[in-house]
Order: structure tokens, then C-alpha cells, then sequence
């Protein structure tokens, strides 16, 4: 686990996955001092950095974007993307709320010329972030175009022949095969859906998930919404830790393109952990503090801070507005997660 880590840490990632050859990471060293153009004189502190981790400036394959329109989809895109469904009115007046998922098998560039083979919902990873109110209908249509079988499991409280699980209800879909989930909205907070087939930690390592947010009867104050989900890719499929981290799917996509806000507006951060192989991941913010909402479910902060830690399936509401202009840093606090692609900016406008 550690070499393969440390094999991108060195700048090795520029070869396809499935089947990294053992001998691309024969000698880490010499492809850094190859892969690192800044200047490398052995014996100097600047020769130690690009020894120890890339460079100061960190692993090469942190030095640009992929191509998102092969991909299917684009973080930027992903953080203000609320999927409402299609809207109709109930005979008691409730609101009822369908969507249509499919499970696509995808290969997505997740860093430059490094491709995975995903499994995804809807084609991009994370999947679609749906949106509802509490006590809204929902219905939402599974249909598996994968070549795998499948579930869509949902957190939150409805009937067990709604929950997506082998065995019980409908249980496993299987590939071509369809299934209706119906359910009502509650509670409110963010919560996850993802994949429940074994093995359950590479169904969802591969990119089975999502969120869904349920607001509140009443609405939150308005803010600047954003959806940040935290993942990372196996890309050796060892299931021993990950080579890449990431905030919705992409390693570094918010250096190349940072999240732009407006000073002393507030921004509503809508977090999810849905890492595998490691046991916690974490969110940190330079230069503020934030409130902190576990699981969405109350309307009153637990606490005000700068880091917040989650487990697997935990996530939770950060809440902000940034006073001073400028590019704010944010990441995981494991600084090797960091390292490896879990990093970006926030860039605060007039």
C-alpha cells in the first residue's frame, strides 16, 4: 500500500490502471528527477524535496486538468448541481418527486493519463445530488445498464423492501434489469445513496454513490449552496488504502479551477465522506472557521471550527462567510491524502 502511494507521491501516475506494472515503480527517484522540472542538485534542500514527495510543489500529476468532456462531467459543475426531479402533485397534496438513475459502466480520466474504470450512477462520480423537502413522495426508477449487479440504497428512514439490500424486497437488480424505490422524504439533513452488492467496499470504491439533500419544512437561510463529497480511487485494486483522493471525483480539480464565492456571503457547504480503504477523512479550511451541522438533521451548530473529521457514510453541513478577499485553501488534514489529490482552493470576490 505504502509504495503504491508513494509511487504517486513521486510522480508516477502517468500509466493506465487495471494493471500497474510493478516495474513502472522500480526506481521512484529517477522518474521524479525526470518528471520534476524545476532544477534537482543533489545535496541540496531543493534535492531532498524532489527525493521526498515530488517537490515542493507536489506530485506531477497535480500540474493539470483532465478532460472532463470525456469524462462526462466537471466538479466545477457537480458543486452547484441540485437534481429536483420531475414534479407532480399528490391526491392528499404532497409533492411527488421522480427521477431516473442508471448504473453505467464508465472509464473517467481521474488525473492526467491515468484512466479508471468506474461504475457509476448516471455516468459521472459522484453521482447526481437529488433534491427534496421533507415529507415530499419519492420515486425514483433504477434501471442497471452495468454489466454488474447492482442496488441503490438510500439512508435515511422507509420500509426495509425499499433499502437496496441482497435479500430483502426486490434485492440485487441484475444487469438489464429495472426497479422502482418509492419512499417519503425523511429526515432532513444530507444523506447518502450508494450501491449495497458485495463486495460492498468495491462497489462503492468504484463509484456507486451520491447524496441527496432533504431540506428542512421550513427553508434554510438563503446562501451559496455547494456539494462536496469526498472519495478516493484504488487504482491497484488491492483494497489497501488509495493512490488518489479527491473532492467530487477529480484530484485537484479546485487548484486548476478554485471555488469562487463572494465575501460575506453566506456559503452552505453540504459534506459527505464516502472514502473506502481508509478508515476516516477529514476537511479542513485555512484562514476561517465554519459552523458545523452533524448529518444536517438539527437547525442549531455543533460546533465552530476550521476541521471537522468524518467516517465512512458520515456527513454533515459547514457553514460560512468568508470576510477577507483572497484564495483560502481547503483539505483533508491527513496531509498524505492531501498530498494525493484531496486539495483545492476557495477564491473570495467582490
Amino acid at each position: 500500500m505504502g509504495a503504491s502511494r508513494r509511487g504517486f507521491l513521486l510522480g508516477g501516475a502517468g500509466v493506465a490502471l487495471g494493471a500497474i506494472p510493478g516495474a513502472a515503480y522500480a526506481d521512484p527517484a529517477q522518474q521524479n528527477r525526470q518528471a520534476d522540472p524545476a532544477p534537482n542538485h543533489p545535496g541540496t534542500a531543493h534535492g531532498n524535496h524532489g527525493a521526498h514527495g515530488g517537490g515542493v510543489n507536489g506530485p506531477t500529476f497535480r500540474g493539470g486538468p483532465v478532460d472532463h468532456a470525456a469524462n462526462g462531467f466537471n466538479p466545477t459543475e457537480i458543486l452547484r448541481s441540485f437534481d429536483y426531479g420531475k414534479t407532480s402533485e399528490l391526491p392528499d397534496g404532497r409533492t411527488l418527486r421522480e427521477w431516473e438513475i442508471y448504473a453505467i459502466d464508465r472509464e473517467i480520466e481521474v488525473a492526467p493519463g491515468v484512466r479508471f474504470p468506474a461504475w457509476t450512477f448516471n455516468g459521472s462520480v459522484p453521482g447526481p445530488t437529488l433534491r427534496c423537502r421533507a415529507g415530499d413522495r419519492l420515486r425514483i426508477k433504477f434501471v442497471n445498464g452495468s454489466e454488474h449487479p447492482h442496488t441503490m440504497h438510500f439512508h435515511g428512514i422507509h420500509p426495509a423492501e425499499m433499502d437496496g439490500v441482497p435479500g430483502i424486497g426486490r434485492g440485487v437488480i441484475e444487469p438489464g434489469g429495472e426497479f422502482v424505490y418509492e419512499f417519503d422524504a425523511e429526515p432532513f439533513g444530507i444523506h447518502l445513496y450508494h450501491c449495497h452488492v458485495g463486495p460492498l467496499a468495491e462497489h462503492i470504491a468504484r463509484g456507486l454513490y451520491g447524496t441527496f439533500v432533504i431540506d428542512p419544512p421550513q427553508d434554510r437561510p438563503k446562501a451559496d449552496e455547494l456539494v462536496m463529497v469526498m472519495n478516493g480511487y484504488n487504482t491497484n485494486f488491492d483494497a489497501q488504502g488509495n493512490q488518489l483522493y479527491a473532492v467530487n471525483g477529480i484530484p485537484f480539480h479546485y487548484l486548476h479551477e478554485p471555488v469562487r464565492v463572494r465575501r460575506g456571503e453566506l456559503v452552505r457547504i453540504y459534506l459527505a465522506n464516502i472514502l473506502e480503504y481508509d478508515p476516516i477523512n477529514s476537511f479542513h479550511l485555512h484562514g476561517n472557521f465554519f459552523d458545523y451541522f452533524p448529518t444536517g438533521t438539527r437547525l442549531e451548530s455543533s460546533e465552530y471550527t476550521d476541521t471537522v473529521v468524518q467516517a465512512q457514510g458520515q456527513r454533515g453541513i459547514c457553514e460560512l462567510r468568508f470576510p477577507h478577499l483572497g484564495k483560502y485553501m481547503f483539505h483533508a488534514h491527513k496531509s498524505e491524502f492531501a498530498d494525493l489529490g484531496w486539495m483545492g482552493f476557495f477564491e473570495v470576490i467582490e
